[in-house]
């Protein structure tokens, strides 16, 4: 039986359905493969893969934008149940195969690399047990996008509290934070339960595959072979002696300005000199299209993009109750497109959400060229580059939302928030070291972990009377659940993201062309090649470079003070 071509279309293509699908693998597994052949091979089964990467991309947006929807979760949960694990199954003869072909073409060499490790960890009783973590997931979202509070005479998503925390009004904020810490403790239980079922499912996953933890495999899984998790730890070192320091010097400034005895939480987010919120937008489409009037000035190629996917309506931005909290930008494979999520709610963190999934979606457009779907499966150690260097990059255009010495405030904020934001990923990171390293613990050791963490990094503020509400605030954090390991990446990338912000400070028209092409390689090229390409260096535990880049950045604050 001659298969019918697979469309370009993937409204055209029944991925949910494994009788269309599967017929696809089983020619690939069948067709003779050569030298002269394995290129068209390689491309027909990408093809396929596009596929069905977008058809479970339209089913979970479908219903992150509508958790409240049964019908859309059950076809959420078919896909992960049925599609997902048969197509994990038929990937791997399609992997041996390659690898046993011999083919060896040097241009498809990380590729390849990729192949091999794939192939030597994947267990055929793994594949259930991942499509379980999936579902699970899923009751993490359940659970999250459910939370609302009575608050000010309204129903808010705990999302939809964030803009209290920018008041000037101290009992206020006070009022607002407690509100959601409340809220979300009233599921504490539920969501430690939920876990263990995920710890326990994640240390056998791993036993399958004969590692030791989960820590181990997921550093194969996840194809960190350019580092280890000795670097990692050599990386929260760094950050303790270089950053943690500079952070505690931003917190004694900003009690000094409000006059407080002690940082509480409600303090950490407003605007120390007493300043209204900058709320620089009421409607999400303000929010766009002054977003796309700064990238227009950052770069008529990159400003094209965005346009693309506005006219498009691949902009889904707004925050309303139901719908899955968190922001993402996902790659649209068929179309050469990208589609941003958020959950916007008019502050200046939205702002800087937008500009950041921006960056995600300029690397999917800019690497769609590439004929293999999976060279532009980047990892995230770079991915994160390309959104929070645009971030740096555009900043100087936040004119178009605000006045000069507004403009110089929000730029304090973010730089602050970039420095702020390496010991927090610290402690995010050690977590998961420790609860994988040490599988049988229960969920009170657990907690104390955190507490511990969040005390040795992130000393500036006073927790006292809310232990419980610090000791359990690990539970927000959706990369602990849904995608775990995931946040290291993060820290890596910032200080990649901040040697390209340097390098457009001397001269932005080459900043933003090293940019550029680091994001056309997609993932053809090892980590510090990539890194190198866009003008840094892969060094993500060198506390000379850490103390560098934090005095550039403590430099930059000082003169933006004398602009408020």
């Amino acid at each position: 039986m001659t298969l019918p071509p697979l469309p370009d279309n993937v409204d055209d293509f029944d991925g949910a359905n494994w009788d269309v699908v599967g017929p696809y693998f089983e020619e690939l597994r069948a067709r003779p493969l050569a030298l002269e052949n394995t290129e068209a091979w390689l491309m027909d089964w990408s093809h396929l893969e596009a596929l069905l990467r977008d058809t479970y991309t339209r089913l979970m947006v479908a219903y992150h934008l509508d958790t409240a929807s049964a019908e859309k979760q059950a076809a959420a949960e078919k896909y992960i149940t049925d599609i997902y694990p048969r197509a994990m199954e038929a990937e791997q003869p399609l992997k041996q195969k390659l690898i046993e072909s011999g083919y060896d073409a040097p241009q498809h060499a990380v590729l390849l690399r990729r192949f091999r490790n794939e192939f030597e960890i994947y267990r055929d009783e793994n594949v259930p047990l991942l499509a379980e973590l999936e579902q699970l997931s899923m009751q993490y979202q359940k659970i999250m996008g459910a939370m609302t509070v009575q608050f000010d005479g309204k129903e808010l998503t705990v999302q939809q509290l964030r803009p209290y925390q920018l008041k000037t009004d101290r009992g206020l904020r006070e009022r607002a934070w407690r509100a959601g810490r409340e809220r979300q403790m009233q599921d504490r239980e539920q969501l430690h339960d939920l876990f263990d079922q995920m710890l326990k499912l994640r240390h056998q996953i791993a036993l399958n595959a004969g590692f030791e933890n989960y820590r181990d495999y997921m550093f194969r899984s996840m194809g960190r072979f350019d580092y280890t998790p000795a670097d990692c730890k050599a990386f929260h070192a760094a950050i303790e002696q270089v950053v943690v320091p500079a952070v505690q010097r931003r917190m004694a400034r900003r009690k000094e300005v409000m006059g407080l005895a002690q940082l509480r939480p409600w303090d950490t987010a407003v605007d120390p000199q007493g300043r209204e919120p900058l709320m620089p937008f009421a409607d999400v489409q303000v929010l766009i299209d002054k977003v796309g009037n700064i990238f227009k000035r950052v770069d008529p190629t990159l400003a094209g993009y965005f346009q693309t996917m506005a006219d498009e309506r691949l902009l889904e931005l707004d925050s309303r109750k139901g719908k899955a909290p968190g922001g993402y930008c996902t790659p649209l494979h068929m179309r050469k497109r990208a589609f941003i999520y958020m959950n916007a709610v008019g502050v200046h963190d939205d702002v800087q959400t937008l500009l950041h999934e921006s960056g995600h979606a300029f690397h999917d457009f800019e690497m769609s060229h590439l004929a293999l779907i999976w060279e532009q499966g980047i990892p995230m150690e770079i991915a994160e580059v390309a959104s929070m260097a645009m971030e740096l990059l555009a900043a100087p255009n936040l004119g178009e939302f605000y006045t000069d010495s507004e403009v110089a405030r929000a730029r304090i904020e973010h730089l602050e928030g970039t420095v702020a934001f390496l010991p927090y990923m610290a402690v995010v990171d050690a977590f998961q070291h420790w609860m994988y390293e040490n599988p049988t613990h229960d969920r009170q050791a657990r907690d104390a972990k955190w507490f511990e963490l969040m005390r040795r990094f992130l000393p500036g503020t006073d927790w006292s009377g809310l232990e419980d509400e610090l000791a359990s605030f690990w539970q927000r954090q959706l990369h602990i659940y849904e995608v775990p390991f995931y946040y290291v990446e993060y820290g890596i990338a910032q200080v990649g993201a901040w040697q390209v912000w340097r390098n457009s400070l001397a001269d932005p028209a080459q900043a933003l062309a090293d940019y550029r092409r680091a994001l056309a390689l997609g993932y053809t090229r090892p980590l510090p090649e990539l890194y190198a390409t866009a003008g840094a260096s892969f060094a993500m535990g060198d506390p000379d470079l850490l103390s560098a880049l934090v005095t550039l950045i403590e430099s930059q604050l000082s003169e933006l003070e004398g602009r408020e």
